[in-house]
């Protein structure tokens, strides 16, 4: 009786111990197929799994002044003198300027226009008066022209992020 159990158990052990081999093509193949995925964090650390898209956060967002929530889009632009704003492209033709809470955090100046973006935070309908958008204007480094031509504020979406994580 006792050799048959321990049979049985060195049955038992061997078909768990066997492994899978793969071919040097096989790994290389696996391993080109993997995305490799840099992900940069500004600001508070915060979750990226089961962020909003724009076209979700939108729905959600309709008929409420503002909403805490977590929201995947693609970077517009950056304040080209400190990174302390950035827009996002809502997909709807229009965009949304992100600022960074209590001014806790900047994001890179240049080089991230087009990229993925996480953030969290609260997001909120606010009107922007004149002398504010012709400082982000400025801030974006506008033509003269361009600055003048700012006469009226403006009502828009706007978003105040805790963190955020840039995916390259």
């Amino acid at each position: 009786m006792k050799k048959l159990l321990l049979a049985l158990a060195l049955i038992a052990l061997y078909a768990c111990s066997e492994t899978v081999e793969t071919s040097e093509a096989e790994n290389q193949e696996m391993e080109a197929s993997i995305e490799k995925v840099s992900m940069n964090y500004y600001g508070d650390t915060i979750e990226t799994t089961g962020a909003m898209t724009p076209q979700d956060f939108l729905a959600e967002m309709e008929g409420k002044d503002s909403l805490y929530t977590t929201l995947e889009a693609t970077i517009n632009e950056t304040c080209k003198m400190k990174g302390c704003w950035m827009t996002v492209d809502m997909g709807n033709g229009e965009e949304m300027r992100v600022r960074f809470k209590d001014y806790g955090f900047f994001v890179p100046t240049e080089g991230v226009g087009g990229m993925n973006v996480i953030m969290e935070g609260v997001a909120f309908t606010d009107t922007l008066d004149v002398d504010y958008l012709k400082h982000l204007a400025e801030d974006a480094e506008k033509s003269p022209e361009e600055i003048a031509a700012i006469t009226e504020p403006e009502i828009s979406m706007n978003f105040e992020a805790v963190g955020v994580v840039i995916t390259q």
